[in-house]
């Protein structure tokens, strides 16, 4: 068997194309134009490069973009500050606060100043609520993206094995609980998980999301299975997942490469939940994206 390859850049490109529709019906429909405002705190190199990809993609959906860079001695009373300030702006419908951020301000404390209605990294206590207990909210990116990757593949997911290998408020448990959503019957295993390879054996569905460098072995995944393999390290000049992507690839359905997987798809997640944010500020019907 050799594993058919989930292009998430495609994914992430039709994704992105039918955000920019949206926006241009809400605009039409009711004068509204989409907002997103990043925060960025800090020199840290990949921040920065995340940053300006994010603002790129947020004007070509025809959105308004914002950046507020704050220096690397930024108290944390400055960004807690400026959050309130884009809580208050009608202009910014997203508000998002790159990670990293400096020792010295806590990152938690911050990103609980968000807005829930402007939350769309899908990260307040609220939100992530929200999504335990199956109500509407703002979903995390990441996960969220997975799970429409795997429905390029299977569109029923219903009584399906996921094993969701990580255990992070980003990823895993968000992804576990969409997972559940849809009916799946989800294990979620992590560092500590005795025989972690026979659990990843029984998943249909195998998802890595815990930051180690090809961690998850090709004899660890079910012939058939579906791999979404959401790590990205840097081993010498390559980007690797945390799946043997190699080996894996012979005997899985389908997997997502790294780089062009699961990557794409935050960006164009993030995109979407500005939309909705926008549109539910206001009272208006989600838009069809």
């Amino acid at each position: 068997m050799t594993a058919a390859i989930i292009d998430g850049k495609a994914v992430a490109a039709a994704l992105r194309e039918r955000v920019a529709g949206a926006v241009q019906r809400l605009q039409s429909a009711s004068g509204v134009t989409p907002g997103l405002a990043v925060v960025l705190v800090g020199d840290d190199p990949a921040s920065h490069v995340y940053v300006r990809n994010k603002g790129i993609a947020t004007k070509k959906a025809g959105m308004a973009s914002f950046e507020h860079r704050l220096p690397a001695t930024a108290r944390e009373e400055d960004v807690v500050a400026l959050v309130r300030r884009l809580n208050a702006d009608d202009a910014v419908d997203g508000i998002l606060v790159q990670m990293p951020l400096p020792a010295q301000i806590d990152a938690h404390k911050v990103i609980n100043e968000i807005d829930p209605a402007k939350d769309v990294d899908g990260l307040t206590q609220a939100n992530a609520g929200r999504l335990l207990l199956g109500a509407t909210g703002l979903v995390p990116c990441t996960p969220h993206g997975s799970v429409l990757l795997i429905k390029t593949v299977e569109q029923k997911l219903s009584g399906l094995h996921a094993v969701v290998v990580g255990r992070s408020i980003l990823v895993g448990k968000p992804l576990s609980l969409l997972l559940l959503a849809e009916n799946c019957t989800v294990t979620m295993a992590h560092s500590r998980t005795k025989d972690l390879a026979a659990v990843c054996r029984s998943a249909d569905i195998l998802c890595a999301a815990v930051g180690k460098a090809e961690l998850v072995q090709g004899d660890w995944v079910k012939e058939g299975a579906i791999v979404i393999d959401v790590g990205i390290n840097r081993v010498g000049d390559r980007l690797i997942g945390d799946v043997d992507y190699a080996a894996a690839a012979t005997r899985a359905r389908a997997i997502t490469p790294v780089p062009g997987g699961v990557g794409p798809m935050t960006i164009a997640c993030l995109l979407k939940n500005t939309v909705l944010a926008a549109a539910r500020r206001r009272g208006l019907a989600d838009p069809e994206i």
